[in-house]
C-alpha cells in the first residue's frame, strides 16, 4: 500500500522547472498510461486509449478514402526472412527481440518479434502478385511491434507500441513515389486538422532514412520544450524489397519486372506529441476532435439539487449526445465542484458546462473553455449549437497558438557560430544550408546534438554555402534537437 501511495502523482511539476518530469506527471496523473512490470513497456489506460482510438479512426477514414484496405500479418517472422534485405536487417539488428524456444523445445529456426513487417508482407506479396493486373496492392495493418529500446519514455519510445503500417506494391516508380507523398500528406492532414499540431513535411537525409528504403519522408512537429518530434514517416522502398523477396510480375509488354514498393507508419507516440504540443502546468489541453469527452457537465450541488439541477443537467447531456457531442456528466457526490473543475482541466476536456439553481432561474448555463479559461454565460435554449461553434473555435485556436509557437522558435542561420548559439540559447527549428555530405551532418550532430529533421520540398535551390564546411550548399534543411 505504501508503494501505491508513493507512486500516485499528487502535483504536476511546472514545465519551466522540469519539462520531462512535467510530461511524466501529466501522463500518469491524467491516467493516460502507467509503467508495466515488463521494463520499457507501458499499460495504456482507458482515457489514453480513447485518445488513441480517435486518432486511429481519423487515420483509418483517410486510408480507406484513398483506396487502402486493412489486413493482418503474423507477429512472428522467421529469421531467414529478416536476413534477406541486408540494409534492413543491419538497421534493425540492435532492436530485434528473438524467440528461440517454443514450449519445451528449441526452435529449428529462431523467430523475430516484428519490429516492422516488410519482410513478412513482402513474402506474401511475392505469392499474390503475378501480373500487372494484380497491381496496385494497397494494404494497411493495425498492429503492435517490438523494438528493444535502451531508453524509454511513456508513449514517445517504448519497447512495445501500437501503430499502423501501410505496405503497397506498384507497377511503376512514378506510382510508388506518388503513393509515398500522398500518404505523407495524409499524416500532415491528420496532424494539423485533428491533432491541431503544425508540422513540417519533407525528405529525410540518407543517414536518417528507413533501413532499406530508397527515400524516406517525414512530418516533424515542435514540442513546447523546443525539441522536435518525428510524428509520421512515409518510405519509397524502390525495388529493394521486391528484389530481396522476389516480388515480380508480368508487365504489359510480357516482360518480367519487379514491383515498386512503399511503406508508411504512425504510432501511439502521437498521443505524446499532443500532450507536449498543447499541455500546460494544469495538465492536458486536448484538441476537441480527439478528446474522449468534448464537454463535461458539472452540476452545482445546492439545496435539493438532485431533484432540481440534476434532471436539467441530464436533459442537456441527452441533447448534446443527440447532436453528436462526446459528453460526460459528472454527478459524483464525493467531490466538490472545485475538485471536479481541476480534475477535468487536468484531463484536458475542451469545454466545461456548469449548471446550478441560479442558472436554471436565468435559463442559462456557464461554459468554460480549457484553452483560454474564458467563461461564457449562454442561453440554455440552443446550447448544442453554441457548444458546436465553440468546439470548432477551440480547435482552431489551439492550432494557431501552436503555429505561433513554432514560428517564434524557427530561425534561419547564416553562419556556424550563429547556428551553435541558437541551438544553445533558443531551442526550436533552425533552417540552414547544407552541402549534403554525411561528414558535415555527423560533425554537426556531434558538436550540437542537433540532427537534420528533414529537407522541405518547397525551398527551391539554395543559394548559400553549407553552414558547417562553407562549401556550396545543395539543400536547405531543418535542424533541431529531437526526441
Amino acid at each position: 500500500m505504501a508503494e501505491k501511495k508513493e507512486a500516485f502523482v499528487k502535483e504536476i511539476t511546472p514545465q519551466s522547472e522540469d519539462f520531462s518530469r512535467w510530461y511524466t506527471d501529466v501522463v500518469r496523473r491524467a491516467e493516460l498510461a502507467d509503467y508495466s512490470p515488463v521494463k520499457g513497456c507501458m499499460v495504456i489506460r482507458p482515457y489514453g486509449y480513447a485518445i488513441w482510438e480517435l486518432i486511429q479512426q481519423a487515420l483509418d477514414r483517410r486510408f480507406k478514402a484513398t483506396g487502402h484496405v486493412n489486413a493482418y500479418f503474423p507477429l512472428f517472422i522467421p529469421r531467414s526472412l529478416l536476413l534477406k534485405e541486408a540494409d534492413h536487417v543491419e538497421g534493425f539488428a540492435p532492436q530485434v527481440a528473438w524467440v528461440t524456444r517454443g514450449g519445451n523445445e528449441d526452435l529449428e529456426e529462431p523467430l523475430v518479434i516484428r519490429p516492422t513487417s516488410e519482410a513478412i508482407i513482402g513474402t506474401m506479396f511475392a505469392k499474390w502478385i503475378q501480373s500487372w493486373r494484380d497491381l496496385p496492392i494497397l494494404i494497411n495493418q493495425w498492429a503492435n511491434v517490438v523494438r528493444w529500446e535502451k531508453v524509454t519514455r511513456l508513449f514517445l519510445r517504448t519497447t512495445e507500441f501500437l501503430w499502423q503500417e501501410g505496405h503497397t506494391a506498384h507497377e511503376t516508380e512514378a506510382e510508388a513515389e506518388e503513393e509515398t507523398l500522398r500518404m505523407l500528406g495524409v499524416y500532415q492532414d491528420v496532424a494539423e486538422h485533428e491533432l491541431a499540431m503544425p508540422v513540417f513535411a519533407g525528405r529525410k537525409s540518407e543517414s536518417e532514412k528507413f533501413a532499406g528504403a530508397a527515400r524516406t519522408y517525414s512530418i516533424e512537429a515542435l514540442m513546447k520544450d523546443g525539441r522536435a518530434l518525428q510524428a509520421g514517416t512515409s518510405h519509397n522502398l524502390g525495388q529493394n524489397f521486391a528484389r530481396a523477396f522476389d516480388i515480380q510480375f508480368q508487365a504489359r509488354d510480357k516482360s518480367l519486372q519487379y514491383v515498386w514498393g512503399t511503406s508508411w507508419g504512425a504510432s501511439t507516440r502521437l498521443v505524446g506529441a499532443v500532450i507536449m504540443t498543447h499541455g500546460d502546468d494544469s495538465g492536458l489541453v486536448l484538441p476537441p476532435r480527439i478528446a474522449p469527452y468534448q464537454v463535461v457537465i458539472v452540476p452545482i450541488p445546492r439545496g435539493d439539487w438532485r431533484e432540481t439541477v440534476l434532471p436539467r443537467a441530464r436533459e442537456l447531456q441527452a441533447g448534446l449526445l443527440n447532436a453528436g457531442v462526446r459528453v460526460m456528466l459528472d454527478d459524483r457526490d464525493a467531490y466538490t465542484p472545485g475538485w471536479k473543475y481541476a480534475e477535468w482541466e487536468l484531463r484536458g476536456v475542451p469545454l466545461r458546462l456548469e449548471i446550478g439553481p441560479k442558472d436554471i432561474e436565468r435559463s442559462q448555463v456557464v461554459l468554460v473553455r480549457r484553452d483560454s479559461r474564458e467563461k461564457l454565460a449562454v442561453p440554455m435554449d440552443g446550447v448544442a449549437r453554441t457548444v458546436a461553434t465553440l468546439l470548432e473555435d477551440v480547435q482552431r485556436s489551439i492550432f494557431e497558438r501552436a503555429l505561433r509557437f513554432r514560428e517564434d522558435h524557427t530561425t534561419c542561420a547564416s553562419s556556424y557560430e550563429e547556428f551553435r548559439q541558437i541551438l544553445e540559447g533558443r531551442p526550436g527549428f533552425v533552417l540552414a544550408p547544407w552541402c549534403g555530405t554525411e561528414e558535415c551532418e555527423a560533425e554537426i550532430k556531434s558538436e550540437t546534438q542537433a540532427t537534420i529533421r528533414n529537407m522541405p520540398a518547397d525551398r527551391g535551390t539554395p543559394g548559400g554555402r553549407c553552414i558547417r564546411c562553407d562549401r556550396p550548399a545543395s539543400v536547405d534543411v531543418y535542424f533541431a534537437k529531437a526526441y
